[in-house]
């Protein structure tokens, strides 16, 4: 069988990829009204990944929103990454797919998305992530939740012990530490070896969002340098 090269929007994204180390989780702010300065500023801060996850939105709403999520990242030179709709993923020529474990099966988003967009896996025991870490189709995974989060209420938290195991293993496919994180408990998440992490409401509800993000992000960037 014909193998297929990579395509270079793929190798560039991966090699941005490897360079990431905070994402960003974030609803449209249809409450507070402010989704486009929110995003202006919380990438200045040093967000590298943003994603809408907003459960219940219509395809046509979703992507509409997206547009201003692509715009930003465009402006700021982030990766813009859709939840679990490959075919919204697709129609706004995303970077990043992310999928949980009850989504569709990777080599089904592959189908749809074709071989130029990322895709993510979460995982929450040492299993899935072993399993993500080899997964074909799938370039990186998120570990966690590390501590309870209202973003996925009754959802057991595994813990540090799982961001432990999973470094001490040394996958060389990228994973994120989620769940919980936030400029209090950072210096726990990289003691365990973690380098990369997924926040929510860290940086959603700071009253400065770029002064949050770049909170984060400082000691995320060192850490390749100082542990």
């Amino acid at each position: 069988m014909a193998r297929h090269l990579p395509s270079e929007r793929a190798v560039t994204l991966r090699a941005r990829l490897d360079r990431a180390r905070l994402y960003l989780c974030t609803d449209a702010r249809e409450a507070q009204g402010d989704l486009e300065e929110f995003l202006d500023t919380a990438l200045a801060g040093g967000v590298d990944i943003v994603q809408l996850r907003q459960k219940g939105l219509e395809a046509r709403q979703e992507i509409e929103y997206l547009s201003v999520f692509r715009a930003a990242c465009d402006k700021h030179g982030a990766l813009l990454a859709v939840n679990d709709r490959a075919d919204i993923a697709h129609t706004v020529r995303a970077d990043v797919l992310h999928l949980g474990q009850d989504d569709l099966p990777v080599q089904a988003a592959r189908a749809i998305v074709g071989q130029d967009i990322l895709i993510g896996r979460s995982t929450h025991s040492e299993a899935q992530a072993a399993a993500a870490a080899i997964e074909p189709g799938v370039d990186y995974f998120c570990v966690g939740p590390t501590w309870p989060t209202p973003t996925k209420p009754g959802r057991p938290a595994p813990g540090l012990g799982l961001l432990e195991y999973v470094a001490g293993r040394g996958f060389p496919r990228p994973w994120f530490a989620i769940g919980g994180i936030d400029a209090g408990n950072l210096d726990q998440v990289l003691a365990t070896g973690a380098r990369r992490v997924v926040v929510v409401r860290a940086i959603t509800e700071a009253g400065d969002p770029r002064g949050a993000a770049a909170e984060l992000a400082r000691p995320l960037r060192a850490a390749d340098q100082t542990f």
